[in-house]
């Protein structure tokens, strides 16, 4: 698997949709910038729910000197829609974007004109060229709709071939089946940057209903734990810092390409990891 000359860290945000979230998200970005992270990703909302939320946060994120990468989905989109987002994208002097399926939003059966990633990535490079640096995403314990390893390993290569750059992972806690999943990448011909995502851990509700939501596995030593703690907050906090840093640690030791922080708009997880990991 082929790895950038320098490591790549960055954070994830989703668009704020209040103005305390957005004062809140404010400092967050702030705070996080002092890390010198490659880019700042924001997320898009199901069917493109969230896309001028997502704009006027990218802008704000540029605006501040920082770089920025939107998410960008094409469930639920037509193409007049997503040449109209790309050109935007393109005024703004945007040279980044994180190229997804999507979901479609709760209640529309209206799934657009694309119905894959890659269909998305050819699109994004016949009408632009090589003007973005296209990531998209991998999962290295599988897509959960993908009917076997095989043919999700399949459907990534098609991503890759159709034109992306490099591959953010979904997050997860078992570093072998990150190291697995390269090698059968490498195995493919598959040879982009393949960054580990990363969860910090908040609190064992919200990870155990994303991971539901998601299929990221938790190990049961780790449910059982954070279980065991109930509601004492301190003690989930200092157990998922522990666990996410020393996963970062092995993960970086064995040639990772870098790391994509999940931030959930909150920067005192991300930081301490940081810090821990002497970065």
């Amino acid at each position: 698997m082929a790895t950038s000359p320098e490591r790549l860290f960055s954070f994830e945000f989703f668009p704020p949709a209040t103005e305390g979230g957005a004062a809140r998200l404010e400092a967050t970005r702030a705070q996080l910038a002092q890390l010198g992270p490659k880019f700042f990703s924001v997320t898009y909302g199901a069917g493109g729910s969230t896309r001028d939320r997502t704009l006027d946060t990218v802008l704000k994120i540029k605006a501040a000197g920082q770089p920025a990468a939107p998410h960008i989905s094409c469930i639920g989109s037509s193409r007049e829609s997503l040449r109209a987002t790309l050109a935007t994208y393109r005024e703004h002097g945007i040279r980044h974007l994180v190229a997804l399926r999507g979901d479609l939003p709760s209640g529309s059966a209206d799934a657009g004109e694309f119905r894959h990633a890659n269909e998305l990535v050819a699109f994004i490079r016949d009408a632009t060229g090589d003007w973005f640096h296209i990531d998209v995403a991998c999962y290295p314990e599988y897509h959960p709709q993908a009917p076997s390893p095989a043919i999700d390993l399949a459907n990534f290569k098609r991503k890759i071939d159709a034109g992306a750059d490099s591959a953010i992972t979904q997050y997860f806690f078992n570093a072998e089946s990150y190291y697995r999943f390269v090698d059968a990448c490498t195995a493919l011909g598959i040879d982009v940057p393949v960054v580990p995502g990363v969860m910090p851990i908040v609190s064992f509700s919200k990870l155990a209903r994303f991971s539901d939501a998601c299929g990221a596995e938790i190990p049961r030593w780790i449910r059982r734990k954070m279980e065991s703690f109930g509601d004492d907050f301190d003690s989930v906090r200092n157990f998922g810092l522990d666990v996410v840093t020393r996963l970062c640690a092995d993960l970086l030791a064995h040639g990772a390409p870098g790391l994509h922080f999940y931030t959930l708009n909150q920067a005192s997880l991300t930081t301490a990891i940081w810090q821990r990991l002497d970065l």
